[in-house]
């Protein structure tokens, strides 16, 4: 099976953008690539997670600072350093960023070598996990162990994507994981009221910097295919 490379990002809105209309100018901004031949070449996947808004069951722990993730399957590495010079994202897309985010798309991306810890279903909800390690620790590579036990044992899927290359400035983080739940209340069943960072495995836990990490609860709001 081929090596599965991704392009992820951590976005926050345009402040101008209200929260409940970030989505929608997320999905505008989207259709925006299929005017770009490379993007549609490039990019094989979309899952847009914008970030669940005001609902029971946000587990303890998880931000409001971010509005959104979104999860970019490419075609190889080598598309996620080619992206940012195609001639057609830099004239359609680039300039539109700015009405949607807070800064441009480059600062906030990060690549990642995707391994699936659980196989399963992509279901519509997602807490999504960046882990930045702890000082003289690693937390790079996943292992199916990684995650093991309640509350993950819930999720109907799991990866751990591994991140590489370089970091933009303020997103130092060396690992995302998506753990996939049934719904908003499902998470809300596997966490109860312990905080997402509690509920870590101990080997993980020590080798996480949780005060430096992030997690946040999305939906899929937007998706190709």
């Amino acid at each position: 099976m081929n090596a599965q490379w991704k392009m992820i990002y951590l976005a926050k809105r345009n402040p101008a953008l209200a929260p409940e209309d970030f989505p929608q100018a997320w999905r505008e901004h989207s259709a925006l690539g299929r005017e770009c031949r490379n993007v549609q070449d490039k990019v094989k996947a979309v899952r847009q997670c914008s970030r669940v808004l005001d609902r029971p069951g946000v587990p303890n722990g998880a931000s409001t600072d971010y509005d959104g993730v979104n999860l970019l399957s490419l075609r190889d590495r080598q598309a996620a350093d080619d992206i940012w010079s195609d001639e057609e994202t830099l004239r359609i897309m680039r300039p539109d960023e700015p009405r949607v985010f807070s800064t441009y798309v480059r600062d906030f991306t990060l690549v990642a070598h995707e391994r699936v810890l659980v196989e399963g279903e992509e279901t519509g909800v997602c807490v999504v996990l960046f882990l930045r390690a702890a000082p003289g620790q690693s937390c790079g590579e996943g292992t199916p162990g990684a995650l093991s036990g309640e509350p993950w044992a819930a999720a109907t899927r799991l990866v751990w994507n591994g991140v590489t290359g370089e970091r933009p400035g303020g997103y130092e983080y060396d690992a995302i994981v998506e753990a996939w739940f049934a719904s908003v209340e499902a998470v809300a069943a596997a966490f109860g009221e312990g905080s997402v960072w509690a509920c870590l495995p101990a080997d993980l836990a020590a080798r996480v910097d949780a005060e430096r990490s992030v997690c946040v609860l999305t939906h899929v709001t937007h998706r190709r295919p």
